[in-house]
């Protein structure tokens, strides 16, 4: 959704602030596709610093479904996010990108929430994700879930330096 600028940048020191519906559905990355099983709506609070900058605080509350890290079962984790950025709306496209400022979410005099939240999200991401704090994972085998009950697998692993001598025994045999 955009968010029209020009009535906050009309007057210095003006502070608008807005719920605002997100109209992603997804986190969609390289990592794969993350369906959102409850959004919010985001919080803004745009304010005008004066001198066309503008300081955009916020927060979302979303919960995503995330595959388990060891036994790929969905996982509904809730994700909290928090933003507060300052941006010089003088300054162009080209000094943003030269200045490594990561402002994709300002285009012309408009502000894109999705494109906001989407950043957040994406730097927020769980580095792992349980089911629960003592999953078994899958078998390496044949992918059987651990959690649900053992399966009939060799679960003996060799040291593979050893390969060649388990190799020789097994064809003595």
């Amino acid at each position: 959704m955009l968010i029209h600028l020009n009535d906050v940048l009309s007057c210095d020191v003006k502070t608008v602030s807005k719920k605002v519906n997100l109209e992603m559905n997804s986190f969609d990355s390289s990592l794969g596709s993350f369906p959102f099983i409850q959004k919010d709506p985001a919080e803004l609070t745009i304010t005008n610093l004066g001198e066309e900058k503008l300081r955009i605080e916020g927060k979302a509350e979303i919960v995503a479904a995330i595959p388990c890290d060891r036994c790929l079962m969905e996982v509904d984790t809730p994700l909290k996010l928090t933003f507060h950025k300052e941006v010089d709306m003088k300054q162009t496209a080209e000094g943003r990108i030269e200045d490594l400022d990561e402002t994709d979410f300002i285009i012309g005099y408009n502000l894109d929430v999705d494109k906001l939240v989407y950043s957040e999200i994406l730097v927020n991401w769980p580095m792992k994700t349980l089911c629960r704090e003592d999953c078994k994972g899958i078998c390496r085998k044949c992918g059987t879930n651990l959690n649900h009950g053992a399966c009939s697998c060799d679960t003996v692993e060799l040291d593979p330096r050893m390969a060649v001598i388990a190799e020789i025994f097994k064809n003595s045999n």
